[in-house]
């Protein structure tokens, strides 16, 4: 994949209730953890990193783990660039969840095989005394009856900090957005943070790209707010978040559509 100067990638990250998704997120965002269960509907997270030659632009979409809201659902599951699968390493019930969210994903996206996916073990740290779901298992699923995917498979703690930044930087990886293994190693993590004054001055008169579906090559929206950036490195700011089915476009509505799918349409055939 050849990068502009600029790139933007939505990351979709979906799973049952109380994996841990929002732990994921928040300890990669923000560095901390909270073991206080509150059931998510939607939440949007828009970062800036600066990769050397290019600055990515990544939307971190944190969905619902039940079938509450099922229009968001398949809204997200249609813009998303990459995924993440999480399930936890504790409940195999939640692993039986993962293969669903997988099937949903191969029934609405025909580019399937080509999108980036990582299927995440949450709660590693509780594996000597509470495991049920075997990392083999899990690889056996997706390497013998799956057919070939972007895909990797790895185990992950949030209360741990174990493995979560390298989560994030196996999905660049996969979708070939990472220039170099040095442009990513800075500041002990994988990714650099622009500060607010550079993003300002350099995101000027630069053209957003083609959502999914319209150009394989160049698999990255332009959805999202220009207004909510990171901040810098002496200003650290909360993650901001809203509601996808708002900020959702109407071509993105209408290639639904197109495809024979309506947004208030949610069964699983």
């Amino acid at each position: 994949m050849i990068m502009s100067d600029f790139e933007r990638i939505r990351l979709v990250i979906l799973g049952g209730a109380g994996v841990g998704k929002t732990c994921v997120v928040r300890r990669f965002l923000t560095k901390t953890y909270n073991d206080k269960y509150r059931p998510t509907v939607e939440d949007l997270h828009n970062r800036e990193y600066d990769l050397g030659s290019v600055t990515l632009k990544v939307d971190i979409l944190d969905t619902s783990g039940d079938m509450q809201f099922p229009a968001m659902r398949r809204l997200s599951i249609a813009t998303a660039h990459a995924f993440v699968l999480v399930y936890s390493v504790t409940s195999a019930p939640s692993f039986i969840e993962v293969k669903q969210c997988f099937e949903e994903i191969r029934e609405q996206r025909a580019d399937f095989q080509d999108i980036p996916i990582v299927i995440a073990g949450n709660k590693s740290d509780l594996v000597e005394t509470h495991r049920e779901v075997r990392i083999e298992d899990v690889s056996e699923w997706v390497f013998c009856e799956l057919p070939k995917l972007k895909v990797k498979v790895m185990e992950c703690s949030a209360k741990d900090n174990y493995n979560i930044n390298e989560l994030f930087k196996t999905l660049l990886s996969l979708s070939k957005i990472i220039p170099t293994e040095s442009s990513i190693e800075t500041n002990g993590g994988p990714f650099k943070r622009r500060s607010s004054a550079y993003v300002s001055a350099t995101s000027k008169g630069r053209s957003r790209v083609p959502s999914p579906g319209n150009d394989k090559s160049s698999s990255f929206m332009a959805s999202g707010s220009n207004g909510n950036e990171a901040s810098g490195s002496e200003t650290k700011s909360k993650p901001r978040s809203r509601s996808l089915i708002r900020r959702s476009s109407r071509k993105t509505k209408q290639q639904m559509q197109n495809a024979g799918t309506s947004v208030e349409d949610c069964s699983i055939q």
